[in-house]
């Protein structure tokens, strides 16, 4: 627990709709040492989703606590909360949510932009970090002329731009033929390894389980170890 990066504590999340509400998370306690690289998987519902949500900052529990560093996220308010996912967060997802207007290298740069870095040194870094990726000459392109896992490695790059501590992943290799997201998976492994990146992936996809130091399992909100 002396390297805990990540620590969770009895986190419950309920969502109240109609006759009563709907337990989503009951009671979760873990915690990921940083540059851990674990995976979250179970049963459709099960919670693992709104989890995820939690500890990037895009939801809050019920009742229960999340800490990232050595900081308390749900007690952050609006602002704060903000730019944790912006400096401290990198989010990859299944459907790439790339702005379709943007070319490649603009995408990438978007969070920097938003962090208030200038456009020249967010468009080079940007660039860097593509061709990094192996995609320089995709840097002019838009998301429309990309492959799915052109697009996949573009939101990586994306999430990674702004030299995140934390990478957060929702069945990232859903859209994916086995052998692109066997490499979608080695590019984070490596891209973690070298940052030192504490990586939690939400996945069914047992190639991901397997690739994974650490498997999590949630059933019904609750994490089975």
């Amino acid at each position: 627990m002396s390297d805990a990066h990540i620590v969770c504590m009895g986190l419950i999340k309920e969502y109240h709709g109609g006759p009563g509400a709907v337990a989503a998370l009951r009671g979760v306690d873990f915690s990921l040492e940083r540059g851990e690289f674990a995976v979250l998987h179970g049963p459709s519902g099960s919670g693992k989703t709104t989890l995820l949500n939690i500890i990037g900052g895009l939801d809050a529990p019920s009742s229960g606590t999340v800490t990232v560093g050595g900081r308390e996220i749900t007690g952050l308010d609006d602002k704060e909360l903000s730019a944790y996912r912006n400096r401290a967060v990198g989010f990859v997802f299944q459907s790439y949510q790339l702005l379709p207007h943007l070319s490649a290298v603009e995408n990438v740069a978007v969070p920097l932009l938003v962090a208030g870095v200038p456009l020249d040194e967010a468009r080079s870094r940007a660039t860097e970090l593509l061709a990094e990726l192996e995609l320089a000459d995709k840097a002019p392109f838009r998301p429309a002329r990309l492959s799915g896992g052109q697009q996949q490695r573009i939101a990586l790059a994306r999430a990674l731009v702004t030299e995140p501590e934390l990478l957060l992943g929702d069945e990232v290799t859903g859209n994916l033929d086995s052998t692109t997201a066997a490499a979608i998976l080695e590019l984070i492994r490596q891209h973690a390894a070298r940052r030192k990146l504490t990586v939690l992936l939400v996945s069914h996809d047992a190639t991901v389980v397997a690739a994974a130091d650490r498997k999590l399992e949630i059933v019904d909100g609750h994490l089975v170890l």
